[in-house]
């Protein structure tokens, strides 16, 4: 596993919006890029990223923004501006073969796995999921975790007392629910971590842009140990998922999976979400709302790195290994 350069003071920031622009939370995110720069960061943003729109810009535009900050060598990682819905578009545009000859830190969450899990799995480069660069503004555990980890401070993440409930028109982050992650049992593993935006994932799966079996091949001594970002799926389609993801041979391997708070919960039978982890993960150890995806605070996450979790008393621990 390749881990690319972590950032120093002064190193710059490149941010582009391959998915949606952040027009809509301007404010957070200028809030945001305020934080950055406090924190001895230079800022190199694209001309797309301010756009209030789904997509921030045609594909062609978006993916020559991203590849035109890959092949920089004034910038040192990027963090994408903001999730969406359409960064599928851009996947045939994306110069892959600059991402692999000049390998910096890529972030983001949300949409952007379309990008981070491709080159963990395909092309063996350490990837990070967890802040988008409108997520800053919040002075929270983990905003300074993320902040850490960017510049390779590899912090122990616990999981947090409180956490909000989804509302994308709130003009402040309140933390008003207990958090509380819950398993079977209490459990201690160590593995090779990929994840992501579980409905993005299911849409790589077969596509020439997941190469989740060569990765679980390739890293199958040290065990596998899956992270689950759902953001709308219902407690159905999440299940179907997983039996798919179950007979294409992903769970092969696989030691543990952390599932995060589910953003919008639905249901068309009535089904559970725990009755869908239970009937789909019967024979791996899992724990579920825990702090990572779309529910604020989350953790950031590592993608291609040994993860050491231990689950105990409804409460989490992570660190990582760069290994």
């Amino acid at each position: 596993m390749y881990y690319p350069k972590f950032l120093k003071k002064n190193d710059t920031i490149g941010i582009c919006a391959p998915s949606a622009g952040v027009g809509r939370g301007l404010d957070f995110y200028e809030k945001s890029v305020a934080r950055l720069i406090e924190e001895g960061f230079k800022i190199n943003e694209t001309f797309s990223v301010r756009v209030n729109n789904l997509r921030s810009n045609n594909a062609e535009n978006r993916a020559q923004e991203f590849n035109n900050l890959i092949k920089d060598n004034n910038t040192d990682m990027v963090i994408c501006a903001a999730g969406g819905d359409f960064l599928c578009e851009i996947m045939p545009l994306i110069d892959w073969e600059a991402i692999k000859d000049n390998p910096k830190w890529i972030q983001g969450a949300s949409d952007p796995t379309n990008i981070l899990y491709p080159i963990t799995t395909k092309f063996d480069i350490a990837t990070m999921y967890g802040l988008n660069a409108n997520e800053y503004h919040v002075i929270h555990q983990n905003t300074d975790d993320s902040i850490n980890l960017i510049q390779g401070n590899m912090v122990i993440q616990h999981s947090y007392n409180k956490y909000q409930i989804v509302d994308y028109d709130a003009k402040e982050i309140l933390y008003t629910e207990d958090v509380i992650w819950k398993s079977k049992r209490d459990f201690y593993h160590r593995g090779r971590l990929i994840g992501g935006c579980i409905d993005v994932i299911k849409d790589l799966m077969g596509t020439p842009y997941d190469g989740t079996k060569e990765f679980i091949e390739r890293y199958k001594d040290d065990g596998i140990i899956w992270y689950i970002d759902n953001y709308a799926l219902s407690a159905e389609s999440l299940y179907r998922t997983l039996l798919q993801m179950k007979y294409a041979g992903y769970f092969k391997h696989t030691k543990a999976i952390i599932i995060g708070r589910v953003c919008f919960e639905s249901s068309e039978t009535g089904m559970t979400y725990q009755e869908c982890y239970e009937k789909a993960l019967e024979n791996i150890d899992y724990v579920y709302d825990a702090d990572i995806g779309h529910t604020n605070p989350k953790m950031t996450l590592i993608n291609g790195a040994i993860i050491n979790i231990e689950v105990k008393d409804k409460k989490g621990v992570i660190s990582f290994e760069l290994k």
